[in-house]
Parts: structure tokens; C-alpha cells; sequence
């Protein structure tokens, strides 16, 4: 049965004409356009204060290759003789009024002769930029020089500013490692669509993937899986085939701190998650005295949830306090992600010591016992001017004082810690996990962990819950989308699960309280936009067959 929706919503992808030129992806708040048109000529002025230079020469940068254009950067208010008579001018400045729409508003003004970029701070210039680039014919994207196209864009205004101030995506390296310049390709992507918090997942059961000095063996041999299960997890796991290859990587501290400074110059932050104490089965693997057996094991080579878990002792919490030292000393984030969540507590029902610190300390179960070990490493990074943040079942024993929470399991994590005072940050299975299915009819996808997410289903999720109260509510930061790598090999399947389901979380995030229109946003999406994927080497899933009727799939656990 054809889904009348993706009926009325199909359209033929084409070259965009100039007609549909202003197809900015998220939408700005407010735009309205002029007569006449800006058009880069062979000399054009970028002009900046001192301290915008470094966005300036970014500008340039990004426009330089497409067009050949041969740009003249100027600190100050002198245009140069060189630039000959009545040049082009982008203009680039800091304008405190912008302020009153937060450290991320900005404002563009383009008439014939200039593009005018302000903001209140240097983020809100980036994103200006951001704009700009979009205004442009697709092709701007290109890495070479692209003939026969005037680089012409309509005059108009813009004053934009995000609703939230945690846009974020996520990507997960443990699964399937991810090489470091895609990682990086990755972060470019999310600048362009304006997110700010990249949550990089990098350590599981299947793997670490972050070098920790005082501990190598977590890398060289927590790092590696002997093979990788073959298709789906059967359910009798006799029948289980595995490809009997060698997976693992890492990232050297040298490799996170570039991949940092690349995500800082595009005003992203990067927020590791490094998980305990479920998931930990590849540091059991490398240091088997963390766990609560003592007994060894191999790096997890399948999916679902793992029973190893780490001990409660406090030997073992001083090993993670040590390896998050080195992580803050790599990752000048205010968050830090510890996990929390699936943790099996079985291996602790069986555990003398265990059950002798449950006793000790007055617990009621398990659950509190795993509240107490999130509280010591919550004290310890507040004590070091961090935040941590855990998924939602850090509520489940206790809520430490300091934590963020993430709310993975539907919205009530979420609405549990804002009525309890504390930040959250929505990221529901049912709106926000790129990992999900993108059709109802499994047989034309490639393989998925499984549920259902078309892309219609992202553009409506609202972060904000209802029935908060308005305080209550200041407490929800925003919404990130997630992608878990467990039946995505390589980039290229990565790139085909995200996109363009991010780019509707984006105008999510960043466009006021229900005014989203969906069938604007695919006219924009369709006509543009995927031109733009092409150019920058994205693999993207049709937009004319994202859109499905919203129904619901069964996963079994997040992982």
C-alpha cells in the first residue's frame, strides 16, 4: 500500500534551481529577503577584528577550493589597493546586541556589495558562516575548482539562534572502529548542521579505543577481538558465526587531542564516554583483577549485554579514577560520560566482596550498591571541576549529586531527574537512534539492530516533555541522536544510518517550539540538500524513501 504522505512528499531530485537557492538546514528563526543579489568577484575582502582571523581564514577555507576565488583577509577596516575598486566584502564582527538571542545568535545582512556576519561571540559567527555557505549553489562544497558557476547569493536578513544549548550526535568506535579522519569527517558534518556536542563513545565490552598511559594493556590488548560475529545475534548462540578476523584500533592520545582542537575550532565540543561498571568487559580482558571474578576473559567478539562488571573495590575505582585523569587531561569538556547503563549485576549477587560492601555501607541491593560506585566517581570529577554524565539507569540506585542524566529508555529518565532538580539530556530509542531501521520492509535494508525510525518520526519528537513545569523544564539542555555501530561496518554504512535523519534532529534542535513545518523541511532537504551530500562524499539514504508511517518496531536493549 503506497503511503499517501510519502505521495504527496516525493519529489524529483534535480539540480536546484535559483528559485530554491535558500534551503538552510536547520531553518533560520527569522529570514526575509531583498531585492538583488551578492555575487563573489575574482577579488574579494574578507574583513575581521584580530580576534575573528582564525574564522576568517576558515571562511576562506571553505570557499577558496569551489570557487577559485582569490580572497584577501583583512584585520581592520582598510580595504587594500590590491583588492581593486568596489570589491566584494564579507564582513565578520563581534556585535554584543546579538546577545540578547544567547551566545550562539547571530545575525547576516547581504546586500550587493556585502555579507555582513555578527555575532555575539565567536560561535555565533561560526554558524553565520555556516549559514553563508548554504546560501551558496550546492557545488561551493567541492574540493576543486567548479567552472561555469556564478557564485551568487540573494540579499537578504537573517537573525537566528538555537532553542537549545545541547545539540548533540553521537558515534560509537568500539563496536567498529572508525579511523580517525573519518571521525573528523564526521565532525565537519555536524558543524555544518550547527550541532555543538559530539558524544564519542570509546569504550565497551568490544573494545578500547583510547590510549591510557599508565595502563597500556588496555589498548594493546582490551583493543582487539579475536573476530566479529557474522549477521544477526541467533538466539541459540550455538549457531553463531564469526567472520575469524581481527578487529580493534585505537586512538593515541596524540590522535584525540587533534581530533579535539579540529572539533574546538568549529565550536563542538567533544564529550568521551569511557563506561562503567557494566561494559567493561575489554578492560576486564586486559586487567582481569578490575573484575569482580578475578577470572580472565576475551574481549566480547558478539552483541547484546555482557555480565562482566567491575568490582566494587576500591582498588578498582582508583584504576578508574587514574585512567580518568588522562581522559580530562585530553578532553577539556565540562561532561564526562561514565556509562552506567545495562550493568548485570549478577557477577555482584555471587561476589563476597561485594556483598560485604553492600553490608558495610547499609545498601538496600545491587542497584544502590551501583548508585554508591557512580557517587564516588561523580565526587571525583566534581572534585576536578567536571560533570559527569550516565544514562539513565544512573537513577535507578540514587541519583549522585552532580550527574547529567541521559534518557535513553523512552523520556522518564529524563523527566525524573528535571522534576528532581537535575540536567538532562533526551535521547530516546524511539526518536533519536540512527541505528534503528529507516523502512518497515526489513528486506530493502541493509542489516539493523532493529526498531523503526523514519525520518518524519525525528522531525516530530519535541525534547521538552510534557507536564514539566516551566522550571522544570530549563532542566532538559536538548537532544542528541545516537549511532551505534554493532551492524555498521565501516563509514560509508555510518553515513547511510545518519543521514538525513540528523539533519531533521538538527532543525529540531535549533528552531523554536512548534513551528517546524515536515513538508518544508523535504522540499529544502530534497531540492538542495542532497546535492550538498553529494558534493561533500556523504551516502545518505533517499529522502523520497526516509518517510513512513509512524509505527514502532521491538528492540532487545539499547546495545
Amino acid at each position: 500500500m503506497i503511503n499517501p504522505l510519502l505521495l504527496a512528499l516525493t519529489v524529483t531530485l534535480q539540480a536546484p534551481s535559483q528559485a530554491d537557492a535558500i534551503a538552510i538546514i536547520p531553518k533560520p528563526v527569522t529570514l526575509v529577503r531583498h531585492p538583488g543579489a551578492f555575487t563573489l568577484r575574482p577579488r574579494t575582502v574578507v574583513m575581521t577584528t584580530p580576534d575573528l582571523k582564525p574564522l576568517g581564514q576558515q571562511l576562506i577555507a571553505y570557499l577558496r577550493p569551489a570557487t577559485g576565488v582569490d580572497f584577501t583577509l583583512v584585520t581592520g577596516n582598510q580595504i587594500p589597493a590590491a583588492a581593486g575598486p568596489n570589491p566584494s566584502i564579507i564582513l565578520l564582527a563581534i556585535d554584543s546586541l546579538q546577545g540578547g538571542h544567547g551566545p550562539e545568535g547571530y545575525s547576516i545582512d547581504i546586500s550587493s556589495a556585502e555579507v555582513a556576519i555578527q555575532g555575539a561571540t565567536p560561535a555565533g559567527v561560526f554558524y553565520g558562516i555556516q549559514t553563508l555557505r548554504q546560501l551558496f549553489p550546492p557545488d561551493i562544497f567541492r574540493r576543486a575548482p567548479v567552472g561555469d558557476v556564478p557564485w551568487t547569493i540573494p540579499c537578504l536578513s537573517i537573525v537566528d539562534y538555537p532553542r537549545f544549548g545541547w545539540r548533540g550526535m553521537h558515534l560509537d568506535v568500539v563496536r567498529h572502529f572508525m579511523p580517525k579522519e573519518f571521525v573528523e569527517k564526521y565532525i565537519d558534518l555536524l558543524s555544518l548542521y550547527k550541532f555543538n556536542r559530539f558524544h564519542w563513545h570509546l569504550t565497551d565490552d568490544q573494545g578500547w579505543r583510547i590510549e591510557i598511559k599508565r595502563y597500556p594493556r588496555l589498548t594493546s590488548v582490551g583493543g582487539w577481538r579475536a573476530q566479529t560475529l557474522v549477521g544477526r545475534e541467533p538466539d541459540d548462540t550455538a549457531g553463531a558465526k564469526y567472520d575469524s578476523t581481527r578487529h580493534g584500533g585505537f586512538y593515541t592520545q596524540d590522535d584525540i587531542r587533534e581530533v579535539v582542537a579540529y572539533a574546538a575550532a568549529r565550536h563542538i565540543t567533544v564529550i568521551p564516554e569511557i563506561e562503567m561498571p557494566g561494559h567493561s568487559q575489554a578492560a576486564i580482558s586486559a586487567y582481569p583483577e578490575l573484575g569482580s571474578t578475578g577470572q580472565p576473559v576475551k574481549v566480547k567478539e558478539d552483541w547484546g549485554v555482557s555480565p562482566w562488571i567491575l568490582s566494587p573495590s576500591d582498588s578498582t575505582i582508583t584504576f578508574m579514577e587514574n585512567v580518568l585523569t588522562e581522559v580530562m587531561g585530553l578532553f577539556p569538556s565540562k561532561w564526562i560520560h561514565t556509562g552506567g547503563d545495562e550493568a548485570v549485576k549478577d557477577q555482584w549477587k555471587t561476589s563476597p566482596l561485594a556483598q560485604a560492601r553492600i553490608k558495610a555501607l547499609g545498601l538496600k541491593d545491587e542497584d544502590a550498591l551501583q548508585g554508591w560506585f557512580t557517587a564516588q566517581i561523580d565526587a571525583f570529577l566534581h572534585a576536578h571541576g567536571r560533570t559527569l554524565v550516565g544514562w539513565d539507569e544512573i537513577l535507578d540506585g540514587g541519583l549522585s549529586p552532580n550527574a547529567v542524566v541521559m534518557s535513553w529508555r523512552g523520556i522518564d529518565g529524563g523527566i525524573a531527574a528535571a522534576q528532581a532538580g537535575h540536567d538532562a539530556v533526551m535521547a530516546p530509542g524511539a526518536y533519536t537512534y540512527f541505528d534503528h531501521y529507516q523502512s518497515g520492509d526489513r528486506d530493502t535494508e541493509p542489516l539493523a539492530i532493529g526498531g523503526f525510525l523514519p525520518l518524519d518520526s525525528v522531525y516530530a519528537y519535541d525534547p521538552v516533555p510534557r507536564g514539566l513545569t516551566p522550571e522544570q523544564a530549563r532542566h532538559i539542555l536538548g537532544a542528541q541522536g545516537q549511532v551505534w555501530t554493532e551492524y555498521l561496518p565501516d563509514a560509508k554504512h555510518v553515513e547511510y544510518m545518519a543521514f538525513p535523519r540528523l539533519e531533521a534532529l538538527a532543525e529540531v534542535l535549533w528552531m523554536p517550539q512548534g513551528v517546524g513545518n515536515f513538508q518544508d523541511f523535504f522540499g529544502r532537504l530534497s531540492n538542495v540538500d542532497v546535492h550538498r551530500l553529494d558534493a561533500l562524499d556523504v551516502r545518505y539514504r533517499s529522502p523520497a524513501l526516509a518517510v513512513a508511517p509512524p509505527q514502532r518496531g521491538n528492540r532487545r536493549g539499547r546495545r
